[in-house]
């Protein structure tokens, strides 16, 4: 599954001020609340509840946070570039900076799959990750997170 089929230009922040994984959390839920018109106290609870059964830290300074709801009717996503890192209890004990939260249908679980791979080969990139540190542009971050795909279709 391609990222542009669920990540809109419009669901990134480039310089997110969270300073906690709570506020990370929160922050995620209000703007895909906003975005993608879905309800986002439920999108708190999910994201809160799925972090309470293991870590979503990834290593090298990166989170994917995510979560299944009835109410969703497609996987979407919102991406945060943190201006101060943030502990996502990854193994590498290193605090997360870029933040891609994940939310899709709780019968659709191959489609959440198959996004939460995409994201993962996506930031485990660390040519990808250096230049989404490297700006606090949106639209450059949205470009950088979708270079993979177009350069497959050329």
């Amino acid at each position: 599954m391609e990222l542009s089929k669920f990540l809109l230009p419009e669901a990134i922040v480039a310089d997110a001020k969270a300073g906690s994984k709570k506020r990370v959390l929160q922050d995620a839920a209000a703007l895909a609340a906003k975005v993608y018109d879905l309800p986002e106290a439920r999108l708190l609870s999910a994201l809160q509840a799925r972090e309470l059964l293991g870590p979503t830290g990834m290593g090298n300074g990166v989170a994917i946070p995510h979560a299944r709801l009835p109410e969703i009717k497609q996987v979407c996503g919102v991406f945060l570039h943190l201006e101060t890192p943030v502990d996502f209890s990854a193994v590498d004990r290193q605090p997360a900076d870029l933040v891609f939260v994940l939310f899709a249908p709780e019968s659709a679980v191959t489609d959440h799959l198959k996004s939460l791979a995409r994201v993962s080969r996506t930031l485990r990139n660390d040519a990808t990750c250096q230049k989404l540190r490297s700006t606090r542009d949106a639209a450059a971050i949205y470009s950088i997170l979708l270079e993979n795909e177009r350069s497959k279709a050329a």
